[in-house]
């Protein structure tokens, strides 16, 4: 699987043993780039970036990954290695929607939320990033689902199941969105709860774009109306999601023997990246 969307998550001064914790917790993962910086992780064959410094912030529950577990077992290995030093969201046993589940919150911070359910054919992906709308975006779940995927090509909704009488939030919120930006599958709910805690840039959305035409239009678009141009290719939408537009070959750029120092050296003054003074750096 090529993702073209996938996570950075920030584990300051810990990537490299957190990038070996989840190869061993998932089993079917490998290194695919490494520095001093970043480390790139595939696990069953999506892409993770764990990042060694940028962010002061930590990760927190407001995005989490859901993960496609086949079996009780399955689920029951992966949750007993990740609760190891983390903290429990909801305990792993039997539900209305799951006959295996929990909630965890693993030592570097990251939550995932182990589901066991029959996988659909259509459904190939094995971890979706799980966005939480809470505090002042609570109830925007719906209209970001909307807005995501009227943005990015090979987008559709999968399913949008609101609240019920019988839960215990408001009816008009989402419980569960299912819904797929350039065929890569994300989640989204609606919380009215008071959990303490709200996005923050410590969990990113990267998006690799072919060209400076597709990079100005994902720009342009997540920090208008309300958006906010940070640093270094980094913004944050309206919502409140961190997001980094890069094109697809910055690595190459940046790691060049010959010009790479002075692309990096360029690229740290920009907010949007600009390809060409990139590659004339």
């Amino acid at each position: 699987m090529k993702n073209l969307i996938y996570p950075c998550l920030t584990i300051r001064g810990k990537i490299g043993e957190a990038s070996d914790f989840y190869i061993q917790t998932f089993g079917d993962g490998k290194i695919s780039e490494t520095s001093p910086i970043v480390i790139q992780i595939e696990l069953s064959g999506q892409k993770f970036m764990l990042l060694n410094d940028g962010p002061a912030s930590s990760p927190n529950p407001s995005i989490s990954f859901m993960v496609l577990c086949e079996s009780a077992q399955e689920a029951e290995k992966y949750w007993n290695k990740l609760v190891a030093g983390g903290s429990v969201l909801m305990p792993l046993d039997s539900y209305d929607w799951s006959p295996k589940y929990g909630w965890v919150q693993d030592k570097y911070g990251v939550s995932w939320q182990i589901y066991t359910g029959d996988k659909p054919d259509s459904q190939q992906q094995k971890f979706s990033p799980t966005l939480m709308f809470t505090g002042g975006e609570a109830g925007k779940a719906e209209s970001a689902v909307h807005y995501y995927t009227d943005l990015f090509p090979q987008s559709n909704v999968e399913g949008v199941l609101k609240y019920s009488k019988e839960d215990e939030d408001k009816e008009e919120f989402v419980k569960h969105a299912q819904f797929k930006i350039k065929d890569y599958v994300l989640m989204a709910m609606d919380s009215s709860a008071d959990h303490g805690f709200g996005f923050t840039d410590a969990i990113s959305l990267v998006v690799e774009c072919e060209n400076q035409e597709e990079i100005d239009k994902y720009w342009d678009e997540l920090t208008g109306n309300g958006g906010q141009e940070i640093a270094c290719g980094w913004l944050v939408d309206k919502y409140g999601v961190s997001w980094q537009i890069i094109p697809k070959d910055i690595v190459k750029l940046v790691t060049d023997p010959v010009r790479g120092e002075k692309a990096m050296g360029a690229l740290m003054k920009m907010k949007k990246l600009i390809i060409a003074d990139l590659e004339n750096a």
